[in-house]
């Protein structure tokens, strides 16, 4: 089965409880969806934003086991091998060796880990919002390295590298399609 987004997210839920991966899950979707449509894949949307719902569906109940242990749980489900496929790509060279190879894996694997820093960096705003962050202050955050020091800046520059993007594009695409989400402050 090819989930819907409200399937992917009531999939989501039974394996995450805590407010921030959720919120990180609906987020992820969203930039996906945005992603899909800025592409030119439109009618690919809802498979792109279901398969960014579930990217993290192991992580908090079995950190350790991170892309190891998220085919299982999607198979529990019956979701479709691609999907699956896509979902433990975003984790490659980290904690799974199955490679992006499709655009929609490649974005995921880019940006995903970028979501996280473009928030951090809003937070810190007086607006608290992505609605005024620009492209000049994400990159001055993504090269302090003590700042949102959980996000992985080599994962980003891997992902713009496999999508043939520079740095800069891959920012401002993803703080565009942030500013989209009504999952983001």
């Amino acid at each position: 089965m090819i989930p819907t987004p409200e399937e992917a997210y009531e999939i989501t839920k039974k394996y995450n409880t805590g407010e921030f991966h959720l919120s990180h899950a609906r987020i992820v979707g969203d930039v996906m969806a945005w992603y899909a449509k800025d592409l030119g894949l439109e009618a690919e949307a809802d498979y792109w934003k279901a398969v960014g719902i579930l990217h993290d569906v192991d992580f908090e109940l079995y950190p350790e086991e991170h892309c190891q242990k998220a085919p299982e749980l999607l198979r529990e489900n019956g979701v479709d091998e691609s999907v699956i496929r896509a979902v433990v790509s975003h984790g490659y060279g980290i904690c799974s060796d199955v490679a992006p190879e499709r655009l929609m894996e490649k974005v995921l694997f880019a940006a995903d880990e970028l979501t996280g820093l473009i928030g951090a960096a809003a937070l810190m705003r007086p607006s608290r919002s992505v609605s005024d962050l620009e492209v000049s202050s994400v990159k001055k955050k993504f090269k302090d390295k003590k700042f949102a020091a959980g996000c992985d800046r080599e994962v980003i520059r891997r992902g713009a590298d496999m999508l043939g993007w520079t740095l800069e594009e891959l920012m401002e695409k993803t703080i565009l399609a942030m500013r989209e989400s009504p999952n983001v402050a």
